[in-house]
């Protein structure tokens, strides 16, 4: 019996509804591993900072109180404060009313951090100490998501409709016939391509992407062209980190760019391009602050308790209200002013998905919107952006890793697949960039023949480079498999490590650096799938006085992401007798997992244990071809 094809309408519905299971299982975890804690627990686990000094308090733009503190303990430890999140600035002194503010962490900066609250006012309890701070759940996320949704199902008879369509398998991009463009000497033949396609597309145009192929760059250089043609271009991506590296990457390719949103890091060459910081430096800005400072005296000054309170006290109350909403009136027509004069002089606008729902940018449509690592980005919250516009450029690799969802009825549903891999399944015409400039050859080989079809390419220039000196082959694969390195599961965490295994590790890594000099130290990461495994692998190497002062970086893979070294090694930790894999059967984390290396790629695994699954055996099998398989004997004490 034939399927019939899903409909769009039934297609949304079923993304509203995954969306939904998504939010609650999201919901249910922080109720559970966070609410359920007591705050000491929560600060030993990193979702509390408590007690903290206040570093500064004043006033942003939109009638936004902000407060900047500092935890006083806890100091090395990690933590789960990011810029974006959603947060609580509490105290803990008795008989306070209202003794919680809500807000957004804008940025995070070693053990400070800065909270615009959602109110207009700071705490009257701010100065009287036993203050803390609560990551909360993050409702307006999915609030955002689900609204787009809902606008894109309404859609009928306009342009939303059309992009839609052509999104969704109904209808066909289209392109211009014939767009004569200057070949860009900085750019090969492929990312050429793809910036004509971005200039010639009329309804969408995407990047593949591939590891190590310049995408960023090809990316680039196809705004700095719309922005030619075009009064202002929104330029989005899922997290605040990859929005910051275009904001960077675009103002050095010298277009004025105006960052909207929280913000990540706050070094002086990317705070320049912040609305927050642009807004500041006008010579406008402090009245606007004098004024907000007077409104918010007068509204304490009228909301004091007094114990005779007749009609004088009143009418004095009603006045000093009136006066506070004149004051707040004028600051706000005069900042919402200031604001569009900045942003009408932007060549580009950068923001996450999220951010594009701004109340900054909620009067404003954009000929073209781009979305970078769109292949990261859950569906709903690819519309969010797609909303402001008429045409939509995707850039991305679906074979890297793709959106984090945490239902795993959701995953099931097909949560977890982006707009961009629902347009590529289409095959509907698309750009691949085919010239990598990370790996040598045999590093970029199996993922190239896994994933890519074998159509990329390495560069001349770094297909053969490797690691000078004896043991240097660029591909290694160290198999534990009969050495009884059985892995070990941390119960608190629920997460997998492997002692034995990062022994072999330290092993291998300490005659690597010994065949050098001190100067001559390549730089290397140690990445793995398991969380418990780096938190182990960090504590072995600040116990090596060999290693702790060596250029190491550890990480989760998915931590990882976007970085390069020249040497990667890869932990897999899994050793059992039931051959259970479990994040391994995630090929598109491992794809990313081993296309960080430049010149050499060591993975260190029990072949015995992944050796059932087909990417793995297909793995060995290369290993063994064109690499150097060695057994962790010989690395054995």
């Amino acid at each position: 019996m034939k399927h019939q094809p899903v409909s769009i309408k039934d297609k949304l519905e079923r993304s509203l509804e995954l969306l939904r299971l998504e939010k609650e299982e999201d919901f249910n975890q922080h109720k559970q591993f966070i609410q359920s804690l007591s705050l000491e627990e929560r600060v030993k686990q990193g979702y509390s900072w408590y007690p903290l000094n206040i570093v500064k308090s004043g006033y942003t733009y939109g009638e936004r109180a902000f407060v900047i503190v500092e935890r006083t303990s806890k100091l090395e430890e990690a933590h789960q404060f990011r810029s974006g999140k959603t947060a609580s600035l509490f105290t803990q002194q008795p008989n306070v009313r209202n003794p919680e503010r809500a807000g957004v962490v804008q940025y995070v900066e070693k053990n400070k951090l800065k909270i615009i609250l959602n109110t207009k006012d700071l705490p009257d309890w701010l100065g009287l100490g036993l203050i803390g701070i609560d990551i909360m759940f993050d409702e307006r996320t999915y609030l955002e998501m689900e609204k787009a949704l809902r606008k894109v199902m309404a859609a009928a008879r306009n342009r939303l409709a059309e992009l839609r369509a052509i999104f969704l398998g109904k209808e066909t991009p289209r392109f211009t016939g014939q767009t004569v463009l200057q070949q860009l000497p900085e750019l090969n033949e492929s990312q050429n391509k793809a910036v004509r396609q971005i200039i010639a597309g009329q309804d969408v145009a995407i990047i593949h992407g591939p590891p190590g192929t310049g995408k960023t760059t090809t990316l680039v250089q196809g705004v700095k062209m719309l922005t030619k043609t075009e009064k202002t271009v929104l330029v989005t991506a899922p997290s605040n980190t990859a929005v910051d590296l275009l904001t960077e990457r675009l103002s050095n390719a010298g277009i004025q760019v105006v960052r909207i949103g929280n913000i990540s890091r706050v070094e002086e060459s990317l705070m320049q391009h912040t609305l927050d910081v642009q807004l500041l430096n006008h010579p406008e800005s402090k009245n606007i602050k004098k004024m907000k400072k007077e409104a918010a005296e007068l509204r304490r000054k009228a909301g004091r308790y007094k114990r005779k309170f007749g009609h004088e006290e009143r009418s004095a109350r009603a006045r000093m209200y009136r006066e506070a909403g004149e004051l707040n009136g004028y600051a706000n027509r005069l900042e919402s002013s200031l604001i569009e004069q900045i942003l009408d002089t932007a060549q580009v606008i950068t923001c996450t998905l999220v951010g594009a729902s701004s109340e900054v940018l909620s009067n404003l449509k954009f000929r073209t919107i781009v979305i970078d690592e769109a292949a990261q980005a859950l569906e709903p919250a690819s519309w969010i952006p797609i909303l402001k516009a008429s045409k939509v450029v995707l850039a991305g690799d679906p074979h890297q890793l793709p959106p984090t969802v945490k239902s795993r009825e959701a995953q099931r549903g097909g949560f977890n697949v982006s707009l961009i891999e629902l347009y590529l399944q289409s095959g509907k015409p698309s750009s691949l960039l085919r010239t990598q400039y990370r790996m040598n050859a045999l590093i970029m080989g199996f993922s190239n023949q896994v994933f890519y079809r074998n159509q990329l390419k390495a560069a001349d220039s770094v297909a053969d480079h490797q690691i000078p000196g004896p043991d240097n082959h660029p591909l290694v694969f160290i198999d534990t498999a009969g050495c009884g390195f059985e892995e070990k599961l941390e119960e608190k965490y629920q997460s997998r490590f492997n002692p034995e295994e990062a022994q072999i590790l330290e092993e291998h890594l300490l005659l690597l650096l010994a065949e050098r000099e001190k100067e001559e130290h390549p730089s290397i990461a140690i990445i793995s799938p398991y969380r418990q495994q780096v938190i182990h692998l960090k504590h072995m190497i600040s116990d090596s006085v060999a290693l702790r002062e060596a250029p190491i970086t550890v990480n989760t893979i998915d931590g990882f992401q976007g970085q390069e070294r020249d040497i990667v090694y890869i932990s897999l930790v899994r050793s059992n007798e039931k051959g259970e894999i479990g994040f391994l059967n995630d090929t598109r984390r491992m794809n990313v997992a081993m296309t960080r290396a430049k010149k050499r790629l060591v993975v260190i695994g029990d072949s015995a244990t992944i050796g059932s699954h087909p990417f793995y055996n297909d793995f060995l099998e290369y290993c063994d071809r064109v690499g150097e398989y060695r057994t962790a004997w010989e690395l054995m004490r």
